[in-house]
């Protein structure tokens, strides 16, 4: 496996750029209220589905 080496590995880790703490800060946010969109988005689909069902009378 002439490929895999740890000098190689070492030397593409050490290439990797990670996020500072105010970019992970300000993605985790972003990434906590996009799921609340969806959570209300998947509600009120629930909602609207439910009261058509219900004024066709299959619930």
């Amino acid at each position: 496996m002439k490929w895999f080496n740890l000098s190689a590995i070492f030397k593409e880790i050490s290439k990797i750029r990670w996020p500072k703490k105010e970019d992970l800060a300000v993605n985790s946010v972003q990434v906590i209220i996009f799921t609340g969109i969806f959570v209300i988005f998947f509600a009120l689909c629930l909602v609207v589905i439910s009261a058509f069902l219900t004024n066709l009378g299959v619930l």
